[in-house]
């Protein structure tokens, strides 16, 4: 086929050596299959800026850190320059997100480089070789679901682990190579220690694959792993390892709003004789005059 102008490049670089086909077109990217040497890999042509959908960027970007102040400041604006930077750091979150994962163990596809706008990364295949299928477009019995839904909640809780939510995991974007289920589409991935939103983004995700899985076993729909899997990481006792239940039952110890409210009554009346201190008044609120003689 006609090489696409965005992979013109790499060719010409030697780090592709053919575009074989078109493998998909989305909002986001539009993916290649190509040949690299002797082995077939997938080239995902990120789409430009103006494409994307930034309002619903700031929810996943919220706890991303950028080394670089002047960038971060141009972000925070509404600049040409600031969109540009916006949008390469979305990118580089993509890809900083599946070299982290893949290193972590996580099933997600391998990658291979990030160039130009364009990430190289593994072809998944099927058992006979294939593109492998979404999980969408397969039919499953209820052991191979029962099967799927453990390892793709083992796969969940190594994302966690290693610090990161995927923000946007369904049936849509696993797919089912000849090894079982891969992870993919990382643009959203959410920084789990800074982002607000990570507990109920990743029982979101958890919820979905309940709920897909539970199609096909219907004993699955009756599980709670979002919030067990979180309320262990919040208590910094989960692990890659963890046993888990299924189960979750919420605190219901009662909180007695009156201690909390002594207390912040306490904290504020330190607060104002401490500022009366540094001021130098004479009389500082709550404070006997007595001992500074």
């Amino acid at each position: 086929m006609k090489v696409p102008k965005r992979l013109q490049p790499l060719i010409e670089d030697g780090l592709i050596d053919e575009v074989v086909s078109q493998l998909m077109s989305g909002k986001e990217a539009q993916v290649f299959v190509v040949r690299c040497g002797d082995e077939l890999r997938c080239a995902k042509v990120f789409k430009e800026a103006r494409q994307r959908s930034f309002k619903q960027a700031v929810t996943y970007q919220e706890g991303r850190k950028v080394r670089n102040s002047r960038r971060a400041r141009a972000m925070s604006k509404k600049t040409r320059y600031g969109q540009r930077e916006q949008e390469s750091a979305w990118l580089n979150a993509e890809v900083d997100a599946l070299y982290r994962l893949a290193d972590a163990g996580v099933r997600v596809p391998t990658p291979h480089g990030f160039v130009d706008g364009v990430l190289l990364m593994e072809m998944i295949t099927d058992a006979e070789g294939h593109v492998a299928p979404r999980l969408d477009d397969i039919e499953l019995t209820p052991d191979v679901a029962r099967d799927y839904h453990d390892r793709l909640i083992r796969e969940v809780v190594r994302m966690l682990c290693a610090g990161l939510i995927h923000g946007d995991l369904s049936e849509f974007n696993i797919l089912v190579g000849a090894d079982g289920p891969v992870i993919i589409d990382l643009p959203q991935a959410v920084d789990a220690a800074g982002n607000n939103n990570a507990p109920w983004m990743l029982v979101r995700d958890v919820d979905n694959l309940r709920s897909y899985f539970g199609r096909f076993a219907p004993e699955l729909s009756g599980t709670d792993y979002g919030k067990e899997i979180w309320a262990l990481y919040e208590a910094g006792e989960l692990h890659p390892d963890s046993r888990l239940t299924g189960r979750f039952e919420a605190d219901s110890t009662r909180i007695d709003v009156s201690d909390v409210m002594r207390v912040i009554d306490d904290a504020r009346q330190e607060a104002e004789e401490r500022q009366a201190r540094e001021r130098g008044d004479d009389e500082a609120p709550g404070i006997d005059d007595s001992s500074f003689r």
